[in-house]
């Protein structure tokens, strides 16, 4: 492909010198406008400024330069077209082979905290994606860069002759792509303005790693981030270790939200396995609260994924050296503890901030083509309908346990049931069709450990024998959302065996 002129429009400068020399010295001309124009003759390099081409000054503070027949038809005809060609003759316009365009800074500008609608406003950037659009469509005849990251890569293929359609196709298709995800940036954000619904969610993903396989070797799988303020999945750190898989992420995901309900000032750890926490502490110190994790299930804990929200030292890690496990977070590691840990190469070590504030939609994909949308469950309990309904009344010490199991029965699949005993979680069940099965399960597993313990429901209990599977572990409290057309049998069956229950009016399902 032939290029005689470029227009060069971009917000971001980074290498632009660089390539405008590359693009002076191959005897190509340069169109430009505004600060771009200003920019480039600063640095002594020649510049046909872009009214020039269309015989109007810029206007509108700069909202209007290259908005305009003479600019757009230079990008947008196509050559060899006898039509074409004789429209371009007859109004003298000269044709543009090469358009470097990237465009305001939308994102950053509402990732600035205390920023205003009217500030986003003027961020929208109008004429950029004209150009890039025009120039992407017309992609046999015009070259389109769209990202300073392409820089290097268009002067390699102009030097080595591999400047052809199918290169040109290449940067058409990341132009669409950049021009699409900044239109869906902006509808989100505007949406949020002023509390719509969306009508249409233009995902419009980035790809971040490309895994192995699936859940299966014989699946395909991919890791991609959808563009928003908070890109939890770019501020993760892997600091060792293999590769992660596919099922990684899911554990790591479940443990992740499981241990943002625990502030950072009170050690917690968290044990997943299959996506399904199997053990849940607090402790004076991290040491402890993974001792009190590993206990509720040590053989389920075997390759498993273990999170704390504080630092990992030397103490705590060479008890988590001493068993197999696929994945340790944590918002950091000593140096100490990263040293030991590091020996194993298969031990992937990951750094990943906390984030308690957790208010992106959740998607859910079904029947191949559809997509269910959600808030995130970020509601714990309603204070104002939380009350004590039996005659037997629980301890300050039970209320704060009560709260701890909560924290804990929200995130394990429903039907579940979660046994804490002080500030440990000690049996857990969750994944069965029947409640009765996940509070015998969740108390076999607790053993004697039930004796005086607290049991959280994530949801009401239908039937009072639940209540009856209570009493024989000895459970000393009972806190479950209430709502079942049987709450009074159940309630008298905790008032028959002294259990006092507190109902919380929010249910917790998770499927």
């Amino acid at each position: 492909m032939q290029i005689k002129r470029a227009l060069i429009s971009v917000y971001d400068k980074t290498n632009l010198l660089e390539l405008a020399q590359f693009l002076q010295d191959n005897k190509i001309e340069i169109v430009s406008s505004g600060g771009t124009a200003n920019y480039l003759k600063e640095h002594n390099i020649p510049v046909i400024l872009a009214e020039e081409l269309t015989g109007w000054p810029e206007m509108l503070s700069g909202r209007v330069k290259t908005l305009h027949p003479a600019i757009h038809a230079g990008i947008l005809y196509i050559r060899q077209n006898p039509e074409h060609e004789k429209s371009v003759k007859e109004h003298n316009l000269k044709p543009i082979d090469l358009v470097i365009v990237n465009l305001y800074p939308f994102q950053k500008t509402i990732d600035q905290p205390n920023n205003t609608l009217e500030q986003a406003i003027e961020q929208i950037d109008i004429g950029g994606p004209s150009l890039i659009r025009g120039a992407a469509k017309n992609y046999e005849s015009v070259i389109v860069l769209s990202s300073i990251n392409q820089y290097e890569d268009f002067k390699q293929a102009f030097l080595s002759g591999q400047l052809n359609t199918q290169k040109s196709l290449e940067y058409a298709t990341r132009a669409f792509e950049e021009t699409a995800h900044y239109d869906q940036v902006i509808s989100g954000y505007l949406s949020s303005q002023n509390n719509n619904s969306a009508n249409k969610i233009n995902l419009n993903l980035n790809l971040e790693q490309a895994l192995r396989y699936g859940e299966n070797p014989h699946q395909k799988a991919n890791l991609y981030s959808i563009p928003n303020q908070k890109n939890i999945i770019q501020a993760i750190k892997q600091l060792s270790g293999k590769e992660l898989s596919y099922n990684n992420w899911l554990d790591m995901d479940s443990a992740w939200n499981l241990i943002n309900e625990f502030e950072a000032e009170i050690p917690a750890c968290a044990i997943v396995k299959h996506n399904s926490p199997c053990g849940v502490a607090l402790g004076e110190t991290v040491t402890e609260a993974f001792d009190y994790a590993l206990e509720c299930d040590p053989v389920s804990a075997f390759g498993g994924i273990v999170i704390l929200n504080q630092e990992i030292d030397l103490e705590v890690a060479k008890k988590m050296q001493a068993i197999f496990l696929e994945v340790i977070m944590a918002p950091s590691f000593s140096d100490e503890a990263f040293q030991l840990l590091s020996q194993k190469k298969n031990l992937r070590l990951i750094k990943i901030p906390l984030d308690h504030e957790i208010n992106s939609p959740l998607y859910k994909s079904i029947f191949a083509n559809g997509l269910l949308v959600q808030s995130p469950d970020n509601s714990l309990f309603n204070s104002d309908n939380m009350k004590v309904v039996t005659e037997t009344q629980p301890s300050d010490e039970d209320w704060l346990s009560s709260l701890f199991a909560l924290r804990i029965v929200k995130h394990i699949r429903s039907n579940g049931i979660v046994i804490v005993n002080g500030n440990r979680s000690v049996g857990l069940c969750g994944g069965q069709t029947n409640r009765v099965n996940s509070v015998k399960i969740a108390l076999e597993q607790a053993s004697d450990l039930s004796t005086n313990g607290i049991l959280a429901s994530d949801a009401f209990f239908p039937f009072a024998d639940n209540i009856e599977y209570c009493a024989q572990g000895r459970i000393k409290t009972i806190i479950q959302p209430g709502g079942s057309i049987r709450d009074q049998e159940v309630i008298d069956a905790a008032n028959k065996y002294k259990i006092a229950m507190i109902f919380t009016s929010i249910r917790h399902f998770k499927h």
